[in-house]
């Protein structure tokens, strides 16, 4: 079976993307640990793009309901309300990839 790729992305103002950058920087330290307990979790990366004004969450999960435990979970809920109270807006429905295909880097420098 091959891992799901689950992509959330958020989009915000120009002049509010290094106030959103950092408030997502800051909440690492409230989803990490309940997201690296969840069954079936493999790898997550928050990234920032200025040229689009926007922030992602790209995360790797065994399985599509191992995926979708971040529907339910709360924190991340919880979560989205500062960045729209400040003008954010979230693609919806949240993107759960199927793997076609995958690649890792032979050497690891």
């Amino acid at each position: 079976m091959q891992p799901i790729v689950r992509v959330s992305i958020l989009r915000c103002p120009p002049d509010r993307f290094g106030e959103m950058r950092q408030m997502m920087v800051e909440l690492e330290q409230t989803l990490r640990p309940g997201i690296e307990e969840m069954p079936g979790f493999l790898a997550f990366y928050t990234g920032a793009d200025e040229a689009t004004s926007s922030l992602s969450n790209v995360s790797l999960w065994v399985d599509l309901d191992a995926a979708k435990q971040l529907d339910r979970f709360q924190p991340m809920l919880d979560s989205g309300k500062p960045f729209v109270d400040k003008g954010a807006t979230f693609e919806r429905p949240v993107m759960n990839y199927s793997t076609l295909w995958q690649m890792q880097s032979a050497s690891r420098n």
